[in-house]
């Protein structure tokens, strides 16, 4: 049945790694894929290409916050009714209403995957990535307004807070949500990718996904952003593909900015072992 597949999660957390899997996987590739590739099967939800046909001709840059947020479940229908199939959409969004409008439609949704990641290493990935310092990656983490700005290409997103992210879609009653840890990712691959392909109904070839899971790695994907550049690292960063590593923050953080997520977050780190 047609509909889309979230591959949702909060920045930096492991949403780029688990595309660029899927890619691999469903293109079957012989040689690993370029990462800018993944985007031929998991493209933004927050994709302008989507909700052109709902605005109105007036420039991007004069469209509302409302009228973005009134068009969003008719672009997100439109993504599935285009593709005729179940569709994969990558989103930051936290899952829940802003405006008062859905920021990801449940008419529309066939399954979802969250990623979930240490809050600790997504706040040093986090400054990295946007050119902050880490006290100002720890702030947004803790605001509930946390939120990305539109551009030329994409629409805006609502993350929240790093919290409230992760519940709004852990806690979801749902036999088609798989919840994957980022370090299960790292210390298992084989084992998490396998039975995330399986689960999904993609292949039973357990060949085919072992090579889609090399092609990949963490290391393959920093050689080929290093060969081919990536189209999604931020200009305020050196590298989209930095580290990888769980636990880096132990090398990075003070102990107050250690004290300050743990405090922040301490219900949803418990749950996730975090802690």
């Amino acid at each position: 049945m047609p509909g889309i597949l979230w591959i949702a999660s909060y920045p930096k957390s492991g949403n780029t790694w688990v595309r660029v899997f899927l890619a691999n996987l469903i293109l079957n590739a012989e040689e690993p894929l370029s990462p800018n590739r993944a985007n031929e099967i998991c493209i933004s939800e927050a994709n302008r290409v989507w909700f052109k046909p709902f605005l109105d001709e007036k420039p991007w840059e004069e469209q509302t916050e409302q009228e973005i947020a009134d068009v969003r479940d008719l672009a997100q229908r439109r993504a599935v009714e285009v593709n005729k199939r179940v569709v994969l959409l990558k989103t930051h969004n936290f899952l829940g209403e802003f405006l008062d409008k859905p920021l990801c439609s449940m008419r529309s949704t066939a399954a979802a995957i969250y990623i979930v990641r240490d809050p600790r290493d997504v706040a040093v990935s986090g400054a990295d990535h946007f050119g902050v310092s880490i006290d100002e990656t720890i702030e947004l983490m803790a605001k509930t307004g946390a939120r990305s700005e539109a551009d030329e290409n994409l629409v805006y997103e609502i993350y929240n807070s790093w919290s409230n992210h992760v519940k709004s879609w852990s806690q979801v009653k749902h036999q088609n949500l798989i919840v994957i840890r980022y370090e299960d990712m790292l210390g298992e691959p084989h084992k998490v990718f396998i039975a995330l392909a399986k689960k999904l109904g993609i292949t039973q070839d357990d060949e085919r996904i072992k090579r889609a899971v090399e092609f990949s790695s963490f290391k393959q994907l920093q050689a080929l952003e290093a060969e081919k550049g990536f189209i999604e690292r931020s200009h305020k960063s050196e590298k989209f593909f930095r580290s990888g590593k769980a636990g880096g923050w132990r090398e990075v953080l003070t102990d107050k900015q250690r004290y300050r997520i743990e405090k922040d977050h301490k219900t949803q780190m418990k749950k996730f072992g975090y802690l």
